[in-house]
């Protein structure tokens, strides 16, 4: 009986059968775990470099996946002081027009761009096929992961969350259950022994912003508005298959066609797009910074470094000696 009221019931404008399944998989997740909703923290922009000599890593499967979920996260870390690595598990080559050869050619441009723009040290391109990663050997992943981990010695991690609800690319779920798992094995002294032979060390991943396309836990949000403007950058450089690059240009020329035109777009194609990805490709970004009293923000499911509780204990109690 609930199953047929589910599938008969308008919701929002649409039935059980003509909405998006990630968007009725968020209504019921947010109903389900509203009693259970952390308590969110709004990190803001630190002054100085408090974070010089700290390393971070930006994993993403795709091209598109930092600059649309995160650039102006990673930008700000960087801003404080963290050096930036960029990881990239898939090789793109079936996400973009022409033959599957240009298709990657063209993202890898785009990798490039992205890396200057943003301002990584370094890429790491992983070339895994795309949309094939549920086949692959996830120890492999893993295995490749903790060696970057432990070479880079990074402390920070951004990436797509491994408990984020209905995830339909196996691109996304698996290189976040490989990141998740390689951030804490990097720091055992047993696995991969071959590393240390080699002259790495245990180096464990304690902090980690994890996004995610769906319904997660939010615990943190972050205000990027500081960095928005390179956020938009970051997404400009994305022409091989984002929803950014020559868009606002060829929705001016459209709309001009047509004896019409979008204010916001401006008079020039430069314009155009930079308008475009700002106000209209990033409008969450800016309705989920005004819900907290922000211009613009990103959220994430946060993990942040661990306490040890025997040293916590001994600093809450031990007294001085008599």
């Amino acid at each position: 009986m609930k199953r047929f009221i589910l599938a008969q019931t308008p919701c929002l404008g649409y039935t059980f059968h003509q909405m998006k399944r990630r968007d009725f998989c968020a209504l019921i997740s947010a109903g389900l775990l509203k009693g259970a909703e952390p308590e969110v923290t709004i990190e803001r922009d630190r002054p100085g470099r408090p974070y010089a000599g700290k390393v971070l890593a930006a994993i993403q499967p795709h091209a598109d996946d930092i600059p649309i979920f995160a650039a102006g996260t990673v930008l700000k870390l960087m801003n404080e002081g963290y050096t930036g690595y960029l990881i990239r598990t898939t090789n793109d080559d079936m996400a973009g027009r022409g033959t599957i050869a240009e298709t990657a050619l063209a993202n890898e441009r785009d990798i490039d761009d992205l890396v200057k723009t943003m301002g990584f040290k370094r890429h790491f391109g992983l070339n895994y096929s795309n949309h094939e990663m549920d086949g692959i050997s996830k120890p492999e992943l893993r295995s490749r992961l903790i060696f970057l981990f432990r070479l880079l010695k990074v402390d920070t991690i951004v990436s797509y969350d491994p408990w984020g609800t209905y995830e339909e690319n196996p691109d996304h779920y698996v290189t976040a259950q490989c990141v998740e798992a390689a951030c804490w094995m990097a720091g055992m002294d047993k696995d991969y022994p071959e590393q240390f032979a080699a002259g790495l060390q245990p180096h464990a991943v304690t902090t980690k912003y994890y996004f995610a396309r769906g319904p997660q836990l939010v615990n943190r949000v972050v205000d990027i508005s500081s960095t928005i403007d390179g956020k938009v950058s970051a997404n400009l450089v994305n022409k091989a298959q984002g929803p950014a690059g020559e868009t606002g240009a060829r929705l001016r020329a459209s709309l001009a066609s047509q004896g019409r035109k979008l204010p916001l777009l401006g008079d020039d194609d430069a314009t155009a797009n930079r308008e475009y990805v700002k106000q209209i490709m990033l409008r969450k970004n800016r309705e989920l910074g005004q819900k907290y009293g922000l211009q613009y923000a990103e959220q994430f499911h946060y993990i942040g470094p661990e306490e040890d509780e025997a040293g916590k204990y001994v600093r809450e109690h031990s007294v001085p000696m008599r």
